[in-house]
């Protein structure tokens, strides 16, 4: 009887820093929007399901990519405006080497080692805003998750009670330090916080914004339609500096 109260404790606790480590603002403009649209743009993550998608259409959109991969026999995919680099996100040589000559940056950084701690977001995400800020590449989207800052708790009953606090509780502390890196960085950002990933076509029927989420039900996008946002987010500005969450309507 006495081991439930503490659980949910600890979850509800757990929600309250989340919410006080993570991205609050969403009015703030980071850094100039760039005087011509981005055609260069390095892909982070392009092996992860979010990634993939992001390369196909960006690919698709006439964009010239480089995707920054440990491992390129994973990507599986030739294409005569994809550059491939090999090495790892927290190697600083590679990430410059990725970075250098870029327009801007999409970063689907992620990984499946819940358990121990670690840094792998956040100390990636500071090696690319480093690289980005030596070499004058202005902007710069990331994908993190609804949960954090301002949108804490706006995953669902499940998710806050459950899967963040028992599951994932370093991975969502360490997007919590990868998002203030990025707030507190020269580029032009905007951080995207989607909803439960889910697998299959892009919908199109998505919404966005502060609010969007849900205290109660689980929410969630499709990856394809969470890349798509964030490709519009190359040359559009609403939402420069801001920490945007978006969901299947």
């Amino acid at each position: 009887m006495i081991l439930l109260p503490l659980l949910v404790g600890y979850s509800l606790a757990l929600t309250a820093g989340l919410s006080l480590k993570g991205v609050r603002t969403r009015t703030a403009i980071a850094g100039p929007a760039p005087a011509t649209p981005p055609r260069k743009v390095l892909i982070v993550g392009a092996t992860g399901g979010t990634g993939r998608c992001l390369l196909e259409q960006a690919l698709a959109r006439d964009y010239e990519i480089t995707a920054l991969v440990r491992d390129p026999r994973a990507l599986a995919l030739a294409h005569p405006r994809l550059r491939v680099v090999q090495g790892d996100v927290l190697d600083p040589a590679a990430v410059d080497e990725a970075v250098c000559g870029q327009d801007a940056v999409l970063c689907a950084l992620g990984h499946k080692r819940f358990f121990p701690p670690s840094r792998v977001l956040s100390e990636g995400t500071r090696n690319l805003l480093r690289a980005m800020e030596g070499y004058g590449v202005s902007r710069f989207v990331c994908t993190t998750s609804l949960g954090l800052g301002d949108s804490a708790g706006r995953l669902g009953l499940a998710y806050t009670l459950v899967v963040i606090p028992f599951v994932l509780p370093f991975y969502f502390w360490d997007k919590t330090r990868q998002e203030k890196l990025i707030e507190a960085s020269r580029t032009a950002w905007v951080i995207v916080r989607p909803g439960g990933l889910t697998n299959g076509p892009g919908r199109g029927d998505r919404r966005a914004g502060r609010g969007v989420g849900s205290y109660f039900e689980t929410v969630s996008i499709p990856r394809a339609d969470v890349a798509s946002f964030m490709l519009d987010q190359l040359t559009d500005d609403a939402w420069l500096g801001a920490a945007v969450g978006v969901v299947r309507s």
